[in-house]
C-alpha cells in the first residue's frame, strides 16, 4: 500500500509539475533548505539555552526561536511534499528518507512532551533540571533529521 501511495504521488499533478519546471523545482529546493535552517536554527538556539543555562531566561529566547522553527516547519512540509513527488517511488524507499522521517517524528513528539510537561514552568522563567534531557533529545533529533535529509541525495 505504501508503494502504491508513492506511485500515486509521483504520478500526480504535483509530481508532474515538479519534474517539468526547473524553476519551480529550484525554488522549492531553496525554500526547503531555508525551512530547514529555520527549524534547526531556531530549535538549536532554544535547546542550547536550556542546556547551557539550565533554562534560565529560556522563555525570552523561545519567544523568537519557537515561532521561527514553526515557520520553518510550515515551509518544510509543502516543499518536502513537492520534492518527494518528483521521484516518490525512489526517494520514498531510501533508508535516509526513513531515518529523516523517524527523527522528525521523534523531534515533534519531544517538543510536544516538552511543552506539555514544562510549558508553565517555561513561561514562569524557570525550568526544572529534567528539561535539559528533553533539550538534548531535541537537539540530536533535529540535527540527525537534517543530516539524514542531506544524505537522501547520496544513497
Amino acid at each position: 500500500m505504501y508503494l502504491d501511495l508513492l506511485a500515486a504521488l509521483e504520478a500526480s499533478w504535483i509530481g508532474h509539475v515538479g519534474r517539468h519546471s526547473a524553476w519551480l523545482y529550484m525554488a522549492t529546493n531553496l525554500l526547503h533548505v531555508l525551512g530547514a535552517a529555520f527549524v534547526v536554527g531556531g530549535i538549536a538556539v532554544f535547546d542550547l539555552k536550556v542546556l547551557a543555562e539550565h533554562g534560565k531566561n529560556a522563555w525570552q529566547v523561545g519567544r523568537y526561536a519557537i515561532p521561527l522553527a514553526a515557520l520553518g516547519l510550515a515551509l518544510q512540509i509543502p516543499t518536502g511534499i513537492l520534492l518527494l513527488a518528483v521521484e516518490a517511488r525512489a526517494l520514498g524507499v531510501n533508508p535516509a528518507f526513513y531515518l529523516k522521517l523517524a527523527f522528525i517524528f521523534l523531534g515533534l513528539i519531544n517538543v510536544a512532551l516538552f511543552h506539555l510537561r514544562f510549558g508553565s514552568a517555561l513561561r514562569a522563567g524557570t525550568l526544572p533540571p529534567e528539561a535539559r534531557a528533553y533539550a538534548l533529545v531535541s537537539l540530536i533529533a533535529w540535527i540527525v533529521a537534517l543530516l539524514a535529509g542531506r544524505m537522501i541525495a547520496y544513497l
